[in-house]
Parts: structure tokens; sequence; C-alpha cells
């Protein structure tokens, strides 16, 4: 039955895709058409692969995604070149193509993920899964290496999921919408690429891919302060790239006299203790500017208050997780004895970063900047869970990596779109809302609850996860043990603090400020269908973290053990 839908399916898209070609005398509309057909030729080669025992026909199916994330980009730019009519009438109606487009290429592209991963992918094995390996540079044999295990499963459904919500978010975007829309799935293309890397060099391609797009989308669709935001931005994340590139040319380059940068081979390569440390802590400094880390990240408040919401979904919900992912892919797999001597600091660094982070976002005036230092403090639990280097402390930093990216890009999106609606960002000029908008005022409090760790709903999950982690770790004694949890305790406390004082501020007491409430529109169904989409899973989880968790126990009890050998 499953075949006969997707083949039913395959042949209707088929079908409009040729017709449309036929008949289309607009080129972005036969691009379009074009893309269909192409999408409808993987629809199928990944159904039909259910049929063979062929290896190599399996493995292809995550090809197919780069492929068609590539095509899709390709028709969006030929799209942008072929555009001639500037008038009004048409460029409305391209505007409406192109977002239409672009949604049903994320959403595509989601549904064959979920479709590959259900069919193609055994959750019980600890092993690299969907794996592709191409020649690449034959000069310095270097691969195109792809594959798929517990470690990236989850981030890559993540991305997929918010890159698809964050396009549907971008749709009252009208300036310059095809060039916004191909710079998300630049974006989409360059985060899937960095959680299915097994090559380090393509891994960093695919890291340093991030920084145009987002510039981009920062210095053209951002605030007032929008090219000071984008400028920080991009010296901040290419000084950190400095450090990743050297640390790539000295993992590639040590022991062997051709360069070999498969993570494959490079986990069962020894350094001496030094070079491991200087390593570790190149690497580190990239991560920390990505996750961030502080004290780099001050990168992050003033690009979060400057850049459209949308933008801002895919900053929170996956640009920051790429710098977690990397810490443990890297330095947590690749160098185990590095990082089990910066362990104890990641745990005290955390540990301040919460407080920190949390006390900072307590006296910020602007809402978006508050939400912003939310995030940084919770990027903390993801810190300690990583240097606890236990099985649970572990699978909580994934799970708050998951939990964060729901409810961090929900924020921002609610966030963004008060402010669209208000055009005031201080807390001292707002007051009253709850009245006029109160779907908002019940999805922003829902959210809010979520980020406060309100039991049944992911956010606790995550954090209670991690303190379990942190408690049972046979590394730390019971002294610092008490220590870290009593500073991770303060911070779970502040953090309610300067939500609900938030929360009060916006929606209840008095009207501080004058604009007509003709502008005060409440939610609408597109935004109601985007915010429910992400509740949903954060309450799921809340309930039964257990199937997220079990998409990486196994690969982190796999990745401990070069740690506590058995």
């Amino acid at each position: 039955m499953m075949f006969e839908q997707v083949l039913f399916l395959s042949v209707y898209l088929f079908s409009i895709g040729i017709y449309g070609l036929i008949t289309s005398r607009n080129m972005v509309r036969a691009l379009i058409c074009l893309e269909l057909i192409l999408n409808s030729i993987n629809l199928n080669l990944v159904t039909f692969s259910d049929l063979f025992d062929s290896r190599q026909l399996k493995g292809d199916i995550f090809a197919i995604f780069v492929i068609a994330l590539a095509a899709a980009e390709a028709a969006i730019g030929l799209a942008i070149l072929s555009s001639i009519h500037r008038n009004r009438k048409s460029t409305r109606m391209g505007n409406k193509i192109v977002r239409w487009y672009t949604i049903s290429i994320c959403l595509l592209e989601f549904l064959l993920m979920i479709y590959a991963f259900c069919y193609h992918f055994q959750l019980e094995d600890p092993l690299m899964q969907l794996k592709e390996d191409y020649k690449w540079i034959d000069v310095f044999d270097f691969h195109w290496r792809l594959g798929i295990d517990g470690l990236s499963l989850g981030s890559i459904l993540l991305t997929g999921f918010i890159t698809t919500l964050a396009t549907l978010a971008a749709w009252p975007v009208t300036r310059n919408s095809r060039l916004f829309y191909f710079l998300m799935l630049a974006m989409y293309s360059g985060q899937i690429g960095l959680f299915s890397s097994r090559d380090l060099l393509l891994f960093f391609i695919m890291w340093e891919l991030e920084l145009i797009p987002v510039y981009l989308l920062l210095s053209m669709w951002g605030g007032k302060r929008r090219l000071y935001s984008a400028t920080k931005f991009i010296l901040y994340t290419a000084g950190g790239s400095i450090f990743f590139l050297i640390g790539v040319l000295g993992m590639g380059l040590y022991g062997s006299n051709e360069p070999g940068l498969d993570l494959e081979r490079l986990i069962n390569q020894s350094y001496p203790a030094a070079l491991e440390i200087l390593l570790y802590f190149g690497f580190l400094i990239a991560y920390a500017v990505k996750l961030p880390i502080i004290p780099l990240h001050t990168w992050l408040p003033d690009t979060h208050g400057e850049a459209h919401y949308s933008t801002c979904m895919l900053l929170a919900g996956i640009l920051l997780k790429m710098g977690a992912y990397g810490l443990i892919r890297i330095n947590m797999e690749l160098l185990p004895h590095a990082h089990y001597l910066f362990s104890p600091w990641l745990v005290i660094i955390g540990a301040v970063q919460i407080i920190y982070a949390a006390s900072t976002s307590l006296g910020q005036r602007n809402f978006k900047k508050r939400i912003a230092y939310s995030s940084v403090s919770h990027m903390g639990f993801i810190i300690i869970g990583i240097g606890s280097i236990t099985n649970i402390g572990l699978n909580g930093a994934i799970l708050q990596i998951l939990s964060h990216g729901f409810i961090g890009a929900t924020l921002f999106f609610l966030a963004g779109t008060a402010c669209d609606r208000m055009r005031l960002v201080y807390l001292e000029e707002l007051g009253g809302l709850s009245i006029p908008m109160p779907k908002i005022f019940t999805m922003f409090s829902s959210f809010s609850m979520a980020s406060l760790a309100l039991p049944g709903m992911s956010g606790f999950v995550a954090e209670l996860v991690v303190f379990f982690g942190l408690i049972t770790s046979p590394k730390f004694m019971l002294l610092p043990k008490m220590l870290i949890t009593f500073l991770m305790a303060v911070g779970m406390i502040l953090t309610p603090i300067y939500l609900l004082s938030m929360l009060r501020q916006m929606f209840y007491g008095y009207k501080l400020f004058h604009v007509p409430n003709a502008n005060f529109v409440d939610s609408g169904p597109r935004e109601l269908f985007l915010l429910i989409c992400i509740f949903l899973p954060v309450i799921g989880i809340g309930i039964y973290p257990d199937f997220v968790l079990s998409l990486s126990v196994d690969r982190v009890e796999a990745l401990l053990s070069n740690y506590y050998p058995k």
C-alpha cells in the first residue's frame, strides 16, 4: 500500500511538471516545473530502493537529499537571473510563486528524510549508516563523504523541521524575496551537509558555508543597526574559523605523508599530549563563538536584536547547535584525552554561563535581547552535559540541543511578530497586550513556561537529565558536584524571574505607549499553525522523552567506551 501511495504521488508530481513545462511561457514557472519532475524521480528512487538488496542503492538515498537541495538552489538562482519583468503585478505574482516553491521544497525534503530514516536507518546500530564516499579532489585524495549516526540523526530532523517552518514564517517578506529564500535554502544545504559530513575538510566547508547567507540576511533584512550586527557576526565567526582551519590542517597532516581527513580514520589516530591539547583548544575557540560560550558570546544579542525573525529561528534553532555538535563530533570523539582534561573547565564555564547570562538577561530593556541572553544561558546546560562525560549527561546535552531548538526558535518568532505589530522593543514602553492580542499572549506564555523548565515540557526533561548526568559522573568528587549543582539550580531560579518579568511588562498592566489599536492584529491561521506544529513536539518530548533519547543512546554508549573501557 505504501508503494502505491508513493507511486501515485510521484506520478502526480511528474504529470504536473510535464504539463507545466510544456505550457509555461515564463522561465520561473518552467524551472519550478522542471524541479517537480526531478523530485518525482527522486521520490521513486527512494521508494523502490526497498525492493533491492543493493547496499549501494540504499546508500544513495542520502545523496538524493544533497542533490535535491542543490537542484533547488540552482533553480532559484536561475529564476533570479531570468526574472526580467519588474512591474508591480508580475513582482507580486513572482513573490507568491517563489514562496510556495521554497516551502514545497523544504517540506518535500523533510518528508524524504523522515521516510529514509524510518525505513532505512537502524537505531540499534551505533555505526555510520546511509554512507556515501566519492572521490572529490584527486590531487589531495579528498573525498565527498557523508553518513548518519545517532549523534546527527536528531539534528538533521531538527534542521528540516525548523527550516520548513522558518520559510513559512518568512511569508510576509516581499523585498527581494527571491534572494531571501535562496539564502535560506543555502543555509539549509550547509546545515544538512555539516551534520552528515564524515570528512573533516567537508565539515569545515559546510561550517563556512553558513557565513555569507547569514551575513546577507542580516545586512539586507535586519533592523536599524543591521550593518553593525552583520559585521560583528562575520568578524567573530570568521575569526573563530581561522582556529578551526588550523586544527583541520594539523589533524590532516600529522603522522602521514598524504593528508587524510576521514573522520572514521581519525578516530584511531593518536597524538602527542601537547599537540592534542593545542588542537582541542583551537577547535574549542571556533565552537565557543558559534555555540556561544562566554566571553565570545557578544555577537549573539546584537544579531538577534536586529535580524528578521525567520532568520532568528534558523540562528537559535540550528546555527547555535552546530557548535555543540562539533564539540561532540570532533573534540569529544577524535580528541578524547584532551577532552578528559578540559571537561572540568567546561563544566565550570557552563555553570558560570548559566548564572551570568541569566543575570544579564534580567537587566535587558530590549525584550529580543532578553530572549537572546536566555539562549546563552540555556547553552550552559549543553556544555555541562558534554563535560560530564557520562551516558546520561551526554544524552541530556543532545536532548537539550533539540529542546532549545524548538523553544528558542519559537520565542524569537513570537518576539519578532509582536515587534512587527507594535514597532516597539523596549519593555518599559509596553504593557496590556494580553487584551488586544490574546493568542500571542497565550503562546508566548506557553513557550516561556517551556523555556523555564515547567514539568511536562521538553525543557524540564532535558535539564533534569543533565543534572543526573553531572551527579552520576565518576570524574568529579562530591563537593565540586554539589557546588556546580547549586549554581545550576540558581540559574534555573533566575530563568522564571526574567521570563515572567518580561511577560508581566509586555502583557499585563496598563498601556504605556501611544499606538493606534488598529495595529494590534492578533495571530492569524498561518502563525497559529506554525506555533502549534512546534508546541506538539515540545509537549511530546516532555511527556515521553525516551522516543528522542532512543535515537542517540547506543551511539553515545559507543562513544563513551573510549573514556571508560569495559
